[in-house]
């Protein structure tokens, strides 16, 4: 029987037996409070569609690598991962974007060099701090790359030259203050050379600087090997030395400048990150199958036609190496006078 007292007055039954009929409905459905196992569960992840986000432009190699993955990451979880192509700020746009996204794993950036380096020239104030890191995909050593019939067949030989003639070797890859003019700064400091020794004639790439190369308008073009491979295998140009810890598996004929007693090294990578609050079970899954990914031959062929090198790097080894690069780069910006406060 209902309470006497919901009756009492006019228009106080309706609402008496709508709260009585909610907590009945209730308890017979098993609501109570948190934790007592009446709650819904979370859906497992991932079970929505995942963004990655690529800071540069569609067609370029680091939408080429972020759409390959985000096909396998599809394929291997099997829920959608689309590529977005946020652009912008030499590449601060895209990075902004994915490190101030909800830390949920449905928003991935693929991450470059440039994060190493934007702070310093005041470009952004984001670091690797800014983020998760969750698996570094590829690096590509710079290398020194001269016309075929270049006096000059050694590293040392240029190194020489360069001494014996301050300010006279003119030398290009990309814009002032890019990647590789970056990677000959620090190479020159460790090889004893101030900054200035060489002439950077800046560009809007590697592709413009080779022709200039060719056309005999320079003398030397710093940038990776795979972007001037087509003129290297024509017998055009030829490498003096590359910037990385061991010789190439695909160019073992070429030397490192560590070989040349110059302990430098210089690697543009690519790596994927996360929002720093991201949940560890979320890496976890995008772990496993980033490894699964990463050792098929499916994404061993991709990188070796698009002439990517395949450098692996999880988790805290990828974050060591993030923070390694960054002291690193602070130091040549510094030497270069680019640093400027973001």
């Amino acid at each position: 029987m209902l309470p006497r007292g919901l009756f009492s007055r006019p228009g106080v039954v309706s609402n008496g037996l709508l709260c009585l009929l909610a907590v009945l409905v209730c308890l017979g459905s098993g609501c109570g409070p948190a934790g007592s196992g009446g709650g819904a569960s979370e859906d497992p992840y991932p079970s929505k569609t995942a963004t990655l986000v690529c800071p540069w432009n569609a067609g370029g190699g680091t939408d080429r690598v972020s759409r390959f993955l985000a096909d396998a990451l599809k394929q291997e979880l099997g829920s959608p991962f689309v590529v977005q192509n946020k652009t912008g700020g030499s590449g601060a746009v895209g990075h902004s974007f994915g490190a101030n996204a909800r830390p949920d794993g449905y928003t991935l950036t693929m991450g470059t060099f440039e994060l190493s380096t934007m702070h310093w020239m005041g470009i952004s104030d984001l670091t690797h701090a800014n983020y998760r890191p969750l698996m570094q995909v590829n690096a590509d050593a710079a290398a020194l790359i001269v016309q075929q019939d270049a006096p000059w067949k050694t590293i040392q030989d240029l190194v020489d030259h360069i001494k014996a003639n301050p300010g006279k070797v003119q030398m290009s890859g990309t814009a002032t203050g890019g990647a590789w003019d970056l990677a000959r700064a620090g190479w020159q400091l460790a090889a004893g050379l101030p900054v200035e020794a060489v002439l950077w004639v800046p560009t809007l790439g590697s592709a413009p600087s080779l022709v200039e190369l060719m056309g005999g308008h320079i003398d030397v073009v710093c940038c990776s090997i795979p972007e001037a491979a087509a003129q290297i295998e024509a017998g055009e140009l030829r490498v003096l030395g590359v910037m990385a810890g061991e010789r190439l598996a695909a160019y073992p004929d070429v030397p490192t400048c560590k070989e040349a007693g110059i302990d430098w090294e210089m690697v543009g990578w690519r790596g994927l990150l996360l929002p720093k609050e991201t949940p560890d079970t979320v890496v976890a899954t995008l772990s496993q199958a980033l490894e699964k990914i990463t050792a098929s031959e499916a994404y061993q062929s991709f990188m070796e036609k698009n002439g990517f090198g395949v450098q692996i790097r999880m988790g805290e080894a990828f974050e060591t190496f993030l923070a390694a690069e960054d002291t690193k780069w602070e130091q040549v910006i510094q030497a270069t006078g680019y640093a400027q406060q973001p």
